[in-house]
């Protein structure tokens, strides 16, 4: 799963205050074709923050699920990826052939929206754009699973995240739940769909609101062609 965020306001530049670019983060201390574990690190965070996906980096260090790690392990990244292919892997994501191998919003698993609130950032396939939705409320609202999985990272390594929540559902998707100001699970934990995980705050940020992601191996998925209705349960 290729898997990468950032974080950028933009007060002044005429967009949404909520507006960032989340692939624009320094993403942790590695080489083009290296990584070196630290403390804390599950195989997924560094798929996320490397842009690799999680079966790729398995196979080629020889790491048998569940993808234990060691501290100070050197991890060899899939095809030595730097800033500039990562850049254009993103750009190609919006490709017609990547998004014919997309699941459709109604092959997808059912989904369920992760807290009440106004959409306040929509998603967006441009480079540099949001790639997941921006939900507002208040300090304390609870925050839910999407979906049934497993939790594969609780932290705030990730500068500009804050708090964050990151669940493997199956072998193809994950779900992100950033900016919480309180979380309630743990790396490795089994979450039933509509469980509590945290509570939305503005960790990493300046206004109190939840980034939500759904990622598809390589590519963020647009959550509201996903997501039900409001006010309706999944549809399966």
């Amino acid at each position: 799963m290729c898997l990468a965020l950032g974080l950028l306001l933009t007060g002044c530049s005429g967009k949404s205050r909520f507006s960032r670019d989340y692939d624009k983060l320094p993403k942790g201390s590695y080489s083009g074709k290296s990584y070196t574990v630290k403390r804390g690190d599950t195989l997924y965070y560094i798929a996320w923050i490397t842009d690799n996906e999680v079966s790729d980096l398995a196979r080629i260090n020889k790491i048998p699920a569940p993808y234990n790690l060691d501290v100070g392990q050197k991890l060899r990244l899939s095809g030595g990826v730097t800033s500039k292919t990562a850049t254009n892997r993103r750009k190609n994501s919006t490709s017609g052939t990547l998004l014919a191998k997309l699941p459709s919003p109604g092959a997808s698993r059912c989904w369920r929206w992760p807290t009440n609130g106004k959409v306040v950032q929509n998603y967006s396939s441009a480079d540099g754009g949001n790639k997941g939705i921006d939900i507002a409320g208040v300090r304390g609202q609870p925050i839910y699973t999407a979906a049934k999985g497993k939790v594969v990272y609780v932290g705030n390594q990730l500068r500009g995240y804050g708090n964050l929540i990151m669940i493997k559902h199956g072998e193809d998707f994950i779900t992100a739940y950033a900016h919480n100001d309180t979380t309630v699970v743990r790396n490795g934990q089994d979450v039933k769909a509509g469980q509590k995980i945290g509570t939305m705050g503005s960790s990493g940020t300046h206004s109190v609101f939840l980034h939500f992601q759904i990622r598809y191996r390589a590519t963020a998925l647009d959550p509201q062609s996903y997501l039900p209705p409001r006010g309706s349960p999944p549809s399966c």
